[in-house]
């Protein structure tokens, strides 16, 4: 049985304000750590003037694969209290970033820690949270003579085409419910001279 999970849906925003200090917070739903890095990375430049832009994200519906990061904020003051929100949410495949911009007062370890839990928890609570299933994907390619049987699998069973290639040698690349996946590559194997690959 593939795993349900939670994600958001599409990426939301709130801002919070605490003894002159500003905290906006992002949260964006992710696939892969490379995708959640490239999202902080273009944070980063576009709030290049701020103080600090902390993060942190969780991946895979088993929720083992985390990172978090203080960006200069004293250790566990920010990405903790970030990740913490996306856990007590018990989301998923999310990731949350929030730019500080100081006020001139000093918060201290207490203070940081609540604004930057506050500031995740509301982007969080600002967007919508949807069920989805594990994802299989699934890549094969067959001769241009099969194009018919392979195009009837795409309507046959409930699959995404993340890819396709038509030449002499055509491909595919399916996104499907990971529960459904071994009878989709069970047809596969049925269509003449088809191959799965990685």
């Amino acid at each position: 049985m593939a795993d349900l999970f939670h994600t958001i849906e599409a990426p939301s925003e709130a801002q919070y304000t605490e003894k002159r200090s500003k905290f906006i917070a992002f949260a964006f739903p992710v696939q892969t750590a490379a995708e959640a890095k490239e999202h902080v990375a273009r944070m980063q430049k576009r709030y290049y003037d701020a103080r600090h832009v902390c993060w942190a994200y969780m991946l895979g519906s088993a929720r083992t694969e985390f990172q978090s990061n203080d960006n200069g904020e004293p250790s566990g003051t920010a990405g903790k209290p970030i990740l913490g929100q996306i856990n007590s949410l018990g989301l998923t495949n999310v990731l949350v970033i929030v730019v500080r911009y100081f006020g001139g007062i000093k918060l201290g370890t207490s203070g940081l820690i609540v604004a930057y839990r506050t500031a995740a928890r509301m982007a969080l609570e600002a967007a919508e949270v949807v069920e989805r299933h594990d994802m299989a994907v699934i890549r094969f390619r067959f001769p241009y003579a099969a194009m018919n049987a392979a195009m009837k699998l795409t309507k046959d069973f409930d699959v995404q085409v993340v890819e396709r290639n038509f030449d002499n040698t055509c491909s595919l690349t399916l996104s499907i419910n990971a529960d459904s996946a071994p009878m989709l590559r069970a047809r596969i194997a049925d269509i003449d001279g088809a191959t799965l690959y990685d």
